[in-house]
């Protein structure tokens, strides 16, 4: 008889022989994953021999603004190029939690526009996240557990509170700080977050903050810190929406 083991947050840590991706979710992976490389290998080979030494992940304004100068002479004749090659980087920094994709956010603003640039961003920020669901849900069990102990049993706590209204709690949570978008990419699979309610939550909640921040991106050269993004109205707004979103779980849980 096989043994199951659980933690001390009371998550389920035991072994289990069954493959933990359904056939769809290796599907969508595989798709992503086969997606990323055929983009790498079509920009490159479609881009004009040059000096692309200022090709660099920014971490600063200074890094962004350098990067948007030189990109703008390519986005007019090379626009797909530099779609792709934005899509494959933002996919990439998604799917292993590395930080600066606020700095590609407001590079999309400034190359794109804003409804361009916010259907882009909503695009690869669903991409990279749903990669990095699937990348958690095979190795990132000893991970979360190591990395986040204390929010990963506040986040299995309110899963399992909200069950007839996780769609509601999830968008709550994509629409305010109340926890890290990274946390919740990698840790959503661990506490049995559907993937479908997980794609959902994640394509409509990221709409707001993208929108601030691609906005915020068309007057790039007057940003003095990625702290001028948020303003008080901005952030209320946000707490507003999520607020909002999470009301009909909080009356079903009353009524019940």
């Amino acid at each position: 008889m096989k043994r199951e083991e659980e933690n001390s947050n009371g998550v389920d840590v035991g072994s289990n022989s069954k493959f933990p991706l359904s056939f769809w979710e290796v599907t969508a992976a595989s798709t992503v994953v086969v997606g990323f490389l055929f983009g790498l290998l079509g920009v490159y080979l479609t881009m004009p021999a040059s000096d692309y030494s200022f090709l660099k992940l920014p971490r600063n304004l200074e890094d962004l603004q350098i990067l948007r100068d030189h990109l703008e002479s390519y986005t007019s004749d090379y626009t797909a190029q530099v779609l792709v090659g934005y899509c494959m980087v933002y996919i990439f920094m998604q799917t292993f939690m590395i930080p600066g994709t606020v700095f590609m956010s407001l590079l999309a603003g400034s190359l794109f526009g804003v409804f361009r640039g916010v259907a882009l961003v909503v695009f690869t920020a669903t991409a990279g996240a749903s990669s990095c669901y699937f990348l958690s849900k095979l190795i990132g069990r000893p991970i979360v557990f190591s990395l986040w102990p204390d929010k990963l049993k506040f986040f299995q706590t309110q899963v399992a509170k909200r069950k007839q209204g996780l769609l509601n709690y999830m968008l709550f949570l994509r629409l305010t700080p109340t926890l890290p978008n990274t946390f919740i990419n990698f840790a959503s699979p661990i506490v049995d977050v559907p993937y479908h309610i997980f794609f959902l939550a994640t394509i409509i909640g990221l709409i707001p903050a993208a929108f601030v921040t691609v906005r915020a991106g068309l007057a790039l050269g007057e940003l003095q810190s990625v702290g001028d993004l948020y303003d008080f109205q901005s952030i209320a707004t946000l707490f507003f929406i999520g607020v909002v979103s999470i009301t009909p779980t909080l009356v079903r849980n009353k009524d019940s």
